[in-house]
């Protein structure tokens, strides 16, 4: 059977969605973070060399990367569901979207994480003034603007059909789900995104979304206990 090798609190929350979306019966092998570093346990290298998750074991294969992922089970599994047909034009868009997620959205969200915590990391007294200023001066003239950027424009794509790819709902939406999450838990701009707020409040009422919640265990990019 499927294994998902789920770390709480990371992309491994959106392979379980897309794999209650498709219907495929898959187990979940638990892994969670250390409290204090907040990296992936060391039993995830026994998995996969990077010791990072999402990874899952399907039929022999170890597959690592959200992307992968999520093209290799809709390849296996999707039976022309969730992705548009290959040589149209809305597919080179769905390509794109399941790209952009990672490549693109993902970096200035890590980057605002890692400025916080600079901000807030012990160190003698001497230094802390001057670790915050550069953490700030980051923030403010490159974090915070390649954000607003990155969700305006995103905003703007969702605006015209609520979702990534045409009409329809696609597994690019899935692959979109964790940065628009991550965004608006950081980024402090709800009141400016009003496409992207809908979206997510369409993709956390969807049944399949909530049984990967229920399966998963708590997601405090939701705002969870």
């Amino acid at each position: 059977m499927l294994i998902v090798h789920h770390l709480n609190n990371s992309r491994s929350q959106r392979v379980l969605w897309l794999l209650e979306e498709l219907g495929v019966p898959y187990e979940i092998k638990r892994y969670q973070r250390d409290p204090k570093t907040m990296l992936a346990p060391p039993e995830l290298r026994a998995v996969h060399p990077l010791g990072k998750s999402p990874v899952i074991t399907d039929d022999g294969q170890t597959i690592a990367e959200s992307g992968a992922i999520i093209e290799y089970l809709i390849d296996k599994y999707g039976q022309g569901r969730f992705a548009p047909a290959p040589g149209t034009p809305e597919r080179l868009r769905y390509t794109y979207w399941l790209h952009y997620a990672e490549g693109s959205a993902m970096p200035p969200l890590l980057l605002k994480l890692v400025a916080l915590r600079i901000a807030s990391a012990p160190m003698p007294f001497f230094a802390k003034p001057i670790a915050r200023k550069i953490a700030r001066t980051l923030q403010s003239s490159f974090i915070d603007p390649q954000l607003k950027l990155h969700l305006g424009y995103i905003d703007q794509k969702l605006s015209k059909t609520g979702w990534f790819v045409g009409n329809d709902f696609t597994a690019a939406d899935v692959q979109m789900s964790f940065p628009l999450e991550a965004g608006t838990a950081r980024g402090g701009m709800e009141g400016q995104i009003p496409a992207v707020v809908d979206f997510l409040k369409r993709i956390h009422a969807r049944p399949a979304y909530q049984r990967a919640l229920e399966r998963g265990g708590k997601y405090e990019l939701l705002g969870g206990d």
